[in-house]
């Protein structure tokens, strides 16, 4: 079941947004490219949740929100405009459906993180634009064991019985899970459910604070209510700012999102 590809007019706007000007040759260096350029450029955010405003995961909305308007998302909106851009691209997209382990209390983990699988020359790729901590920042090939020194972070790619492709980092020598998934194709209302929790439960962290982030040359800036934290290679930075404009001019200056003040 295939969902309408972007017009070329709007393909342009997504590439003239995240800056992205080499071939379009459906290579893995292209889509390196493509994801790394997101990751610098669209920042992940949960502004519209916080603010009360309702979610759409139709590409049309998706892309007047993040391409037009120039706001980010989170995974169910980030990956499904992403991937949305791929398959308009021709690349062949698989969009997947994954249990996020990182920082959770309860395990196993409910399914609530949209992941893409991107195959070129019968290779599959793990893809993914869609969270605010520090995950892959270039396609990692889905193959068991395999492990990818990106920058410096170690990744690696394991199996389970039950949950399926693992995708796993190493911190102080030791390996853990970030999160899981099968390779059962999802459809696009497949993730309502699951975003309408994000969005609404009284228990989803969604609900509960201001949080953006978004990656540097330097490392990356994150926003977790009222404070905002520069990492850089020399460590964390971190300030609040003490009026409302002052708030807002720094979340138009490190994320580009630009609000007005209610």
């Amino acid at each position: 079941m295939s969902v309408e590809t972007a017009t070329q007019e709007q393909i342009e706007a997504y590439l003239d947004r995240i800056g992205y000007k080499g071939p379009l040759d459906g290579s893995l260096d292209m889509l390196t490219a493509l994801q790394e350029r997101h990751l610098h450029t669209v920042p992940y955010e949960n502004l519209d949740i916080i603010d009360g405003v309702p979610l759409s995961l139709e590409p049309n909305d998706l892309y007047h929100k993040i391409v037009v308007r120039k706001r980010g998302g989170y995974c169910f909106e980030l990956n499904a405009l992403f991937g949305w851009l791929l398959s308009s691209l021709h690349f062949e997209v698989t969009n997947l459906f994954a249990r996020f382990w990182r920082d959770e209390t309860e395990l196993p983990p409910k399914r609530r993180h949209h992941v893409l699988k991107v195959t070129i020359q019968n290779v599959s790729y793990l893809v993914d634009v869609g969270v605010g901590g520090i995950v892959p920042r270039k396609p990692i090939k889905l193959e068991e064991g395999y492990e990818e020194l990106q920058e410096d972070e170690l990744y690696k790619i394991d199996k389970d019985d039950y949950f399926g492709w693992l995708l796993c980092e190493q911190k102080r020598g030791d390996w853990s899970r970030i999160y899981s998934f099968t390779d059962e194709p999802q459809l696009p209302k497949d993730y309502a459910m699951a975003s309408y929790w994000c969005e609404h439960a009284s228990d989803s962290i969604f609900t509960k604070l201001q949080i953006a982030a978004i990656r540097t040359k330097e490392g990356r800036y994150s926003l977790a209510d009222r404070e905002f934290r520069i990492f850089t290679a020399d460590g964390v930075e971190t300030f609040t700012p003490a009026t409302d404009e002052e708030f807002h001019q720094a979340l138009k200056f490190y994320f580009g999102i630009e609000k007005s003040i209610s």
